[in-house]
């Protein structure tokens, strides 16, 4: 394959970063709706705290399975039409949610929905690696991932009032459509790959399973998971304590949302940017960024006002979205292309862990103790993050090296 030219190769870099934008940006919503109607589906199904962390740890748990089957699928059969699978199914079973009766049946829905998405991060990834450089691939998704936050901006301001009149159903009717629009506009516009600037030689051996095997890989994943047990602990239950402690209607509650996400959003963008920089070097990220987030949430967890909350809550989420891009950086460059869909399904699996197993939790936390006493307890959660910064390589040689590979000399950028 010819090398093509740089005007070509910049705009390939361009469509994929905007139409997986779109894609994750439907993604997320998809899956913050449910933050939203947690009150209505309390309320129709006579449900407690607990049981409605369970409709979310449903979504979690299926997503977290379908990881690394995602990752397989993609690395056998193509990026392009794995992600192209995961948005028709995911829009579909969004859609059949709006017809949910019974807690029995929004359990189930809820895990089909997951499923359909967990196949997604992974083959998004290996999309992005295909037609990206090393050196730009970190800034390039950390644009494509502040979609996370875009999509807490917009999604509260836009569905809140969506099902103040239409009811919860109609927000499942929606972001469905969305993701029919957002499939047809991939399937019509995404480029082809670029040509391979990246050794081919694998680590530890080749196929999923050596992968699988590497416990280095594995770390990156557990940092991962407390990274997103503060993510999904904190933003889950934000509407419902806010509504309960401060009589916020879920309107405003909303609105009052979206301030903490388009920080956050700022701060992913900044997180890609400050990673491709350092050559991966998370350590340096991720440590001061999880000590001041762990402190906010103590400030969050114990504020006496809505401003105090706000503020604080402001901050830790800027402090946690830095790390984000960090956490990923290290393993896309570290990993062989044909690896990439498995091995980022490795890491991207540990934040599914947290999102199946922390708002359930929290959600006891409170019903037993307050939420003062669940949110607090989110510090736990930067303290595994830092806690694996320290225990992982920082660039990718160090990561082949630790993974069994043969060293291969760093990407320039690396000793920068």
């Amino acid at each position: 394959m010819s090398a093509p030219s740089p005007q070509s190769a910049r705009r390939t870099v361009r469509i994929t970063i905007v139409l997986l934008f779109a894609a994750w940006l439907v993604d997320y919503a998809d899956r913050l709706v449910i933050n939203l109607v947690l009150p209505s589906l309390g309320a129709e199904f006579d449900l407690g705290r607990g049981q409605q962390g369970l409709v979310v740890s449903a979504f979690f748990l299926a997503y977290a399975l379908a990881q690394i089957p995602g990752g397989m699928l993609a690395d056998r059969h193509g990026a392009r039409r794995v992600t192209l699978w995961a948005l028709l199914a995911w829009s579909a079973f969004t859609a059949l949610t709006g017809f949910a009766w019974s807690f029995a049946v929004l359990l189930v829905l809820r895990f089909a929905f997951g499923a359909a998405e967990g196949i997604f991060p992974p083959a998004a990834l290996k999309v992005l690696v295909e037609r990206t450089r090393p050196d730009e691939r970190m800034a390039a998704n950390g644009l494509i991932m502040s979609s996370n936050a875009v999509a807490g901006v917009l999604t509260p301001l836009l569905v809140a009032p969506l099902i103040a009149v239409f009811g919860w159903r109609s927000a499942f009717f929606s972001t469905a459509a969305l993701g029919v629009v957002v499939l047809v506009a991939v399937r019509l516009r995404l480029p082809a790959p670029l040509p391979r600037t990246e050794p081919a030689t694998g680590v530890g051996g080749p196929g999923a399973g050596a992968v699988l095997r590497l416990g280095v890989v594995w770390r990156f994943s557990a940092m991962m998971f407390g990274y997103s047990a503060i993510v999904w602990g904190f933003n889950t239950w934000v509407p419902s304590y806010l509504g309960e402690e401060y009589g916020v209607s879920l309107t405003t509650a909303g609105a009052l949302v979206a301030v903490p996400a388009l920080a956050a959003a700022g701060a992913i963008v900044v997180g890609g940017r400050i990673s491709d920089r350092l050559g991966g070097h998370h350590r340096k990220v991720l440590v001061p960024g999880m000590t001041a987030a762990a402190v906010l949430l103590l400030l969050v967890a114990f504020s006496t006002s809505l401003t105090g909350f706000l503020v604080f809550g402001t901050l830790a989420s800027v402090a946690v979205a830095l790390c984000y891009m960090p956490i990923l950086a290290v393993p896309l460059r570290g990993l062989a292309p044909d690896q990439v869909g498995v091995g980022s399904a490795v890491v991207v699996l540990g934040g599914q862990i947290a999102g199946m197993v922390v708002p359930p939790v929290i959600g006891a936390l409170a019903d037993a103790f307050s939420f003062r006493v669940a949110f607090a307890s989110l510090v736990l959660g930067a303290a595994v993050a830092a806690a694996m910064a320290l225990l992982t390589p920082q660039d990718a040689a160090s990561f082949r090296t630790a993974a069994g590979a043969s060293p291969l000399p760093a990407p320039a950028e690396e000793h920068a």
